[in-house]
């Protein structure tokens, strides 16, 4: 039978965050309003963001809540923990490089992973593939800006997740990251 709590605590981890996004929007939200009333419009491209994300975010935490449960939190150690070493890097690197979407759908399943015993230098290789390997931005990048300057972008940050992954498992092993 699965854990059902959240590994990584309650979710007093979100509260500052939260809190400075709230002091944040109501501020921009004063600014809006004293430029001849702009607030209703930008709630209504707030909106139509929030409708357009919502599909995607909906189904990352329904992946992140299924990995926790049906993937063992040994075999997660086994392949992604700390002890999987330059393995779990290059697992994480190409996993990253593969996450489609933005940081809506990447982050809650990181953050599953995290949750379940992958490893720092896993999880830095995992978020700096997802951010800089983009294989997903790649028919669009090669549309718009050429093949040659994929295939250039891509070399140049192909080995970037591996040596940030390596070092983070050189500088930070001994971190605890469910604190």
């Amino acid at each position: 039978m699965a854990n059902n709590s959240c590994e990584r605590g309650s979710g007093s981890s979100m509260i500052i965050p939260t809190i400075i996004l709230a002091v944040v929007a109501v501020v921009v939200s004063i600014i809006a309003y004293n430029k001849n009333g702009a607030h209703t419009e930008g709630f209504k491209a707030a909106w139509d963001i929030f409708i357009q994300v919502l599909p995607m975010m909906v189904l990352a935490f329904i992946i992140a809540g299924m990995l926790r449960v049906i993937i063992p939190q040994e075999t997660i150690s086994q392949w992604l923990g700390q002890e999987s070493g330059f393995k779990g890097v290059l697992i994480g690197t190409a996993l990253g490089g593969l996450m489609p979407g933005g940081p809506y759908s990447c982050m809650p399943i990181a953050a599953g992973l995290l949750g379940r015993g992958a490893g720092a230098g896993t999880m830095v290789a995992f978020m700096t593939g997802w951010s800089l390997l983009a294989v997903n931005r790649l028919p669009l990048e090669i549309g718009m800006l050429g093949w040659k300057f994929a295939l250039i972008r891509l070399a140049v940050t192909a080995l970037m997740p591996i040596a940030a992954g390596m070092l983070a498992n050189a500088l930070f092993s001994k971190v605890n990251l469910l604190e």
